[in-house]
């Protein structure tokens, strides 16, 4: 490696250190959180769109995301490692096989739809998990079961009579005697 990359992978690193970039490809729902200056206000706007491109070239990486905003299409290029790129943060998994998805820039609704990914990237329960939850499921079945035995059991008694009824039935005896 001669002394630029070396110069390169220093200055990632030390970008990267302050925010955890998540990995993210083509074909993926982002939310960018961007630092927005305005004036001598900072503050921080979210682009939410899908990830149609991605060029990895070291310091100079970027990504490209695309959103339809009022029927318009609008696309917006990120510096990877800008200090204006806040964070990154992944909704959605697509199920693309291609690195450059320029073809949705001709496609509208339905069409432009990209498919979920259902593999390793999607939160999956592990055989333990799924083995606690089913415990755990029978568990509140047998406990619902239970109660409503219970409640089919329970004698059915008259609702006491309240105050306010006994002194109803007192006034009407009180007129009755006049």
């Amino acid at each position: 490696m001669n002394l630029l990359q070396e110069i390169e992978q220093e200055q990632i690193a030390k970008l990267s250190a302050d925010k955890a970039m998540p990995k993210f490809a083509p074909g993926d729902t982002v939310k960018v959180n961007v630092k927005v200056v305005e004036g001598t206000r900072e503050r921080i706007q979210a682009y939410e769109g899908v990830c149609i491109a991605r060029k990895n070239d070291g310091l100079h990486s970027n990504f490209t995301v695309r959103k339809i905003s009022y029927g318009e299409g609008v696309e917006r290029v990120f510096p990877l490692y800008s200090p204006n790129v806040d964070s990154v943060e992944i909704l959605r998994r697509g199920d693309v096989r291609r690195a450059k998805l320029y073809y949705l820039r001709g496609r509208q609704g339905k069409r432009a739809r990209i498919a979920e990914r259902t593999d390793g990237y999607a939160a999956k329960l592990s055989a333990s998990d799924r083995e606690t939850a089913l415990v755990e499921k029978e568990a509140n079945k047998a406990a619902s079961a239970k109660k409503k035995s219970a409640k089919a059991e329970a004698p059915v008694e008259a609702p006491a009579e309240t105050p306010a009824e006994e002194v109803v039935e007192e006034q009407v005896e009180d007129k009755t005697e006049d």
